[in-house]
């Protein structure tokens, strides 16, 4: 098939081609782009078009492949419907040295709350923040599962209760 009789086909069924892509996409930007992705592919592989066969059929199925493989494409790209600005930490500049300050504050403070809490709850509360069972912590401190569920609890409180108050 010659360019100038592909041209001739292509411009006879636009209207058709056009009304289809719409049905597919549902928005017509999209069938505009549908349509035009569509017309350089059969263009692109117009030498494997048969003469003789029908030419609507054969850039219909290439249109409708397009379609599919488009959906199936987009449907496993992750979309991100957020501004640019809450991405701004992928800018900054990874070679910075991070400040330890900060988090050793926090950790001094947290050991304090810990010291002040008693033992009697801190040691049940780290071991279960550690990853331990309920179980394993009442059979290494030897007391019953209940105790420990409450004084994790309980840690829990006084701990909340110091952090509301340090402000």
């Amino acid at each position: 098939m010659t360019n100038q009789e592909f041209t001739q086909e292509i411009n006879k069924l636009e209207n058709l081609l056009f009304s289809f892509a719409l049905r597919l996409t549902r928005n017509h930007q999209d069938a505009q782009d549908l349509m035009q992705e569509t017309s350089m592919r059969a263009y692109r592989h117009r030498d494997k078009f048969t003469m003789g066969t029908n030419f609507k059929s054969w850039v219909s199925t290439i249109m409708r492949n397009t379609y599919i493989n488009r959906y199936r494409k987009e449907k496993s790209r992750k979309h991100v419907n957020q501004p640019i600005e809450t991405f701004t930490f992928a800018l900054e500049s990874t070679s910075a040295i991070p400040n330890q300050g900060e988090h050793d504050m926090r950790l001094k403070e947290l050991n304090r709350m810990m010291s002040t809490i008693g033992e009697i709850y801190s040691v049940p509360f780290l071991m279960f923040y550690r990853g331990y069972e309920y179980k394993e912590i009442a059979a290494h401190l030897n007391i019953p599962i209940g105790t420990v569920k409450s004084r994790i609890f309980l840690a829990r409180q006084k701990m909340k209760g110091m952090i509301g108050n340090r402000n």
